[in-house]
């Protein structure tokens, strides 16, 4: 089955998850969705993550994390979408929640939170909010 977007599916898949309070949740993996987990991590709104390559497709398994019984991730939305993409300069990417989130921003440098990609000074295609 191919999916027309695969990181729509994994941010539904984490929401979904995080609303019957699981404690892990596997998707397909792939390197840009690793890249994406690796953020959530670094930032502290998922325990960790790990890669299963026992089958012959790769899946990723994220641990979710929970603070006192809700989940730590409150809003998580795609942004960038198949049909509209949205690209930003550094100058003008979007302050989540007053700073308190972090939007993942898909650079030339490679994919980093809004805040990275302002220091770097460099812009590009905003996938996701977090906060």
């Amino acid at each position: 089955m191919s999916l027309s977007d695969p990181i729509g599916d994994m941010i539904a898949r984490i929401k979904n998850a995080q609303v019957r309070n699981h404690k892990k949740v596997a998707l397909p993996s792939s390197n840009f969705k690793v890249k994406i987990a690796d953020i959530l991590k670094s930032e502290g709104f998922i325990k960790d993550y790990k890669i299963d390559n026992e089958t012959n497709k790769s899946i990723l398994l994220v641990d979710l994390k929970y603070h006192s019984g809700n989940p730590v991730i409150s809003t998580f939305e795609r942004i960038s979408k198949p049909g509209r993409r949205i690209f930003s300069s550094a100058a003008s990417l979007p302050k989540i929640n007053g700073g308190l989130g972090i939007a993942i921003v898909s650079t030339p440098k490679g994919v980093m939170t809004d805040v990275d990609a302002r220091k770097q000074k460099v812009g590009g295609e905003i996938i996701c909010k977090v906060f």
